[in-house]
Formats: C-alpha cells, sequence, structure tokens
C-alpha cells in the first residue's frame, strides 16, 4: 500500500518528462454570483492544497481493509498496523529523520508545535528564542513553556542570523530553545535552516522548526539543517485527511506524561495510578487517524518522485510570472519581508489594492471570477501589523473594536499561494480579475458583515453543489472567518 520511496534527494532519472503529479478536482467548475460557471482557480494554497490523486487512490484502495491497529489479531488489524506503521517510516525518511527520532502523529502543526511545548522541559531560567514573523501555531504554544524573546523582523536573512547570534550569546537571558518558521506562511520566505541550526546548537539550545509552509515545497533534511524537532501537515502537502507529524529525539518524549491520556497510551491502569506506554503510542491516545497517516505519506512519496528541483523551478516561474504583472498595475502594494533577486521565496505572494478593502477584493474575485485567494491576517497578527506599518496603539484600537463585535475596519492583506497544480492560465485569471477591479471596480453590489468583515454580493445564486445541498451557503458564509480576519 505504500510504495518504496526512489532515494532521498527527491530527484529521478526520467522526471524530466513526467508531468507533475496530477491534483483531485483539477478541472471544477464553480458557480460565480451571476449564475455562471467557471473552471475554479485555487490560489489558496498556503491555507490547505487539493489532493493529489496518488493520495486518494491510496485512500480508496486501503479502505476495504481498514480496521483498528495495533491490538487486534484479525487480519484486517494487521493489514491496517502494518500500513499505519510504514506510513510513520515514511515520512521519517521524507525529513531525513535520524534513526534515534520518533514521528508521531498528530492532527496538524498546531497540535504537534502544543504537544511538544508541553514535552519539552527547560533549564530554570531559560527562555525560547522565535520572531515576530510566527504563525500563531508557532507562537503561542511557547508561551505555556517559558519566556518568549521575540525577534524583530529582520531585513534580510543575514540580518536574521546576526540577530540569532547576537540573543545566544547574551548570557543575561540564556536561551534553552530556537523555535522558528521554516518559511513564512504570510510572505513565504524560506529561513536559513541550517545556519540557525548551528548557531543554536553552538550555544546549547535545541532548535524546533515549524516546517508547515515548506514541507510541500522544499526538501526537508533534519540532519543536515540541523532540526532537533520537526512540526508539519498532511493538508498543506496536497494530503487533506486531517494528519500530521510531530519528528523529534525519542530521548525527549521517552519519560513525558503525554497531553492527550486514554486508550493505547497506557501499559496498565489502577484506580490509583498508570503505568504509561513506550514510544510512538504514549503519544498517540485513542484510535489514530490511520487513513490520515497513508496519506500523509503517500504524499510525501508523491512529492519525492516528482522531484522538489522540478517543483521549486515551477513555483519559481509562476512567483515571477504573476510579480511582473503586479509591478505595472497602479495601486498594488507588495508585502515583503525580504526583497532581492537571490531570495528563496515559496509560491506565496501577498498584496493590497489602494481603495479596495482587502476582503472585498476576495470576494470580488471570488464572485465574479471564480478565483479563491485568502485575505484576513493569516494567523499571523504581529507579523501583518508589522507589515501594514499599524503602531501599538493602533493596535489596541483595533483589539477594542473586536470585543464589540466590529470587524467592519479590520486591516489586512491578499494572499494568493500556488503549488505544483498552478498553471500561467491561473495566474492570467487572478491578474485579469485585479486589473478589472482596479479600473472598473466590483461589478456586482457587495454588503458587508460587521461580524465578520466580509463582504458578500447582493442576490448571490450560488449554492452548496450536490449532496452538500442540505448546508445553504447563506448560512456557512464567514464560518471559518476566524484565522483569515484579525
Amino acid at each position: 500500500m505504500i510504495a518504496a520511496q526512489r532515494g532521498r534527494s527527491g530527484a529521478r532519472d526520467d522526471s524530466a518528462a513526467a508531468p507533475l503529479p496530477a491534483l483531485v478536482g483539477r478541472d471544477l467548475e464553480v458557480p460565480l454570483a451571476g449564475g455562471d460557471l467557471r473552471r475554479y482557480v485555487n490560489l489558496d494554497y498556503a491555507a490547505s492544497t487539493p489532493a493529489l490523486e496518488l493520495v486518494r487512490d491510496a485512500v480508496m484502495d486501503v479502505l476495504p481493509w481498514y480496521s483498528s491497529v495495533h491490538r487486534g489479531s484479525g487480519f484486517l488489524s494487521q493489514v491496517t498496523t502494518r500500513a499505519y506503521e510504514a506510513a510513520r517510516h515514511a515520512i521519517g525518511e521524507f525529513v531525513r529523520a535520524r534513526s534515534s527520532d520518533v514521528v508521531i502523529f498528530v492532527r496538524n502543526t498546531t497540535e504537534a508545535v502544543n504537544l511538544l511545548s508541553r514535552c519539552v522541559t527547560l533549564s530554570p531560567g531559560h527562555m525560547v528564542l522565535s520572531t515576530v514573523v510566527e504563525h500563531h501555531a508557532n507562537m503561542l504554544p511557547w508561551r505555556r513553556l517559558a519566556p518568549v524573546l521575540h525577534l524583530e523582523p529582520p531585513a534580510s536573512p543575514a540580518t536574521l542570523l546576526a540577530a540569532v547570534k547576537h540573543a545566544l550569546e547574551d548570557r543575561s537571558r540564556p536561551i534553552g530553545m530556537v523555535a522558528m518558521t521554516a518559511a513564512s506562511n504570510v510572505t513565504g520566505e524560506v529561513f536559513p535552516l541550517r545556519e540557525i541550526g548551528h548557531l543554536a546548537h553552538m550555544h546549547g539550545a535545541f532548535f524546533a522548526v515549524d516546517a508547515a509552509q515548506l514541507a510541500p515545497h522544499r526538501p526537508i533534511d533534519m540532519q543536515a539543517q540541523n532540526i532537533d524537532f520537526l512540526s508539519f501537515s498532511g493538508h498543506k502537502m496536497y494530503a487533506p485527511f486531517g494528519a500530521g507529524a510531530l519528528v523529534a529525539p525519542s530521548a525527549m518524549l521517552r519519560n513525558v506524561e503525554p497531553m492527550l491520556v486514554g486508550g493505547g497510551a497506557v501499559d496498565f491502569v489502577t484506580l490509583d495510578d498508570v503505568q504509561w506506554t513506550s514510544l510512538p503510542d504514549r503519544h498517540e491516545a485513542g484510535s489514530p487517524n490511520v487513513l490520515g497517516a497513508i496519506a500523509m505519506a503517500m504524499a510525501a512519496i508523491a512529492l519525492q518522485n516528482a522531484g522538489f528541483e522540478r517543483i521549486e523551478a515551477h513555483e519559481r516561474r509562476l512567483l515571477a510570472y504573476l510579480e511582473g504583472q503586479l509591478e505595472e498595475m497602479p495601486g498594488v502594494v507588495r508585502h515583503r519581508l525580504w526583497t532581492g533577486p537571490n531570495v528563496d521565496r515559496v509560491g506565496i505572494c501577498t498584496f493590497g489594492v489602494e481603495g479596495i478593502p482587502h476582503a472585498l477584493l476576495a470576494a470580488a474575485l471570488s464572485a465574479e471570477q471564480g478565483v479563491g485567494i485568502r485575505h484576513g491576517c493569516f494567523c499571523a497578527h504581529p507579523y501583518i501589523t508589522h507589515l501594514l506599518g499599524i503602531t501599538f496603539e493602533e493596535a489596541h484600537a483595533i483589539r477594542e473594536r473586536l470585543r464589540v463585535g466590529d470587524h467592519a475596519r479590520i486591516p489586512g492583506a491578499v494572499r494568493a499561494s500556488f503549488g505544483i497544480g498552478t498553471t500561467i492560465e491561473d495566474i492570467d485569471r487572478l491578474v485579469l480579475g485585479i486589473r478589472q477591479l482596479i479600473e472598473e471596480g466590483p461589478r456586482l453590489q457587495y454588503t458587508q458583515d460587521p461580524r465578520t468583515g466580509d463582504y458578500a454580493p447582493v442576490g448571490d445564486r450560488r449554492a452548496m453543489p450536490g449532496a452538500l445541498d442540505f448546508l445553504p451557503l447563506a448560512e456557512t458564509r464567514g464560518a471559518g472567518a476566524g484565522c483569515s480576519q484579525f
């Protein structure tokens, strides 16, 4: 069920001739607000990617054999257990984990970082070193472990490394853990992981990496990049079946009380005591997401077989093309951490258009063009306020408006993100939609919901498709805005 990998480099001899892996729904048509149908342009990969057809097929293949794992003597249970453990091995190979590391399956990157922050113990008085650029998932959990020192958004990779070095050398506030993103989910810059990890280890600190945005775009080598702890999600790497992974040294998790407790995490329970089981089961209480783990492993294998060099080259061409188009448009404001010809950035482009609220821009592109992008603050409020030049006092005023339910004037930006399924035609559809909005404004009338800040076209004729028509779109609109909004 889980195919053998073709080497750790992610490359193969015949890769130049083979197309990139196909995605489920690549020719899907969606309704526009006026009732017409148009092929959907998905430019929201940084939030969640579509499923690979190979991943879907693997899940369908294993479904007839699906059963409980680890404790069943029936043949289906044995088959499922072997597939689940094969998936664990494949994930370890995907990130070049050490033989002493353990792969813990979780729901997503957020759960992985939360689990890690509960398991790690730092020396008294030691701090966590991080940055203002982080996603909330790699920011909030660390506050429960120790005081966090946040580095300001650096002007360049060299500036970042200098700041990390300076912080590690300051013994008045010793650093026990360096916790940083591998690639920004807001602006896409790839952090110099190898160098950061080297500095951390030189000064006796651990290095934990949030690789949610890097895993589908670049190869990861925990050994070469000096990574101690790695967290990432299947839903961002073409396996949206609810699984993620924490990869960590077994010695750090072996004797720690689990974050979630219950069946599967124990060897024996009495009315006044418990004997926790060994790794990895100790940190996977309850029935695990077997299908999600298999999906994630198949995605990892597919990405390696496709070759990360090809994936990177494909996304670089698309990003350069989009940025070139945006530079020619009046009123478009780009948001970037680093600039220059040699900046390594995954397929993410974040911007705003003067005179058009970010929520309206996203709504109009969806309703009038069938183009899906993300808007808001991308679960990275401190970074977005920095990019938008919002002062501390202004941010405090925003928080006060939110407390009374006023989302109508919440700042933010729009983000177009893409991957292996994106084409030049997709970028052209986005560019055309933005250009029309700049030149002509929205073609439809829109109303704003003050509870969410989202816009909806008046007389919207779109409805849930097929088997989902029992979910009225009007009742679910804005339900997921909590993270995309401020």
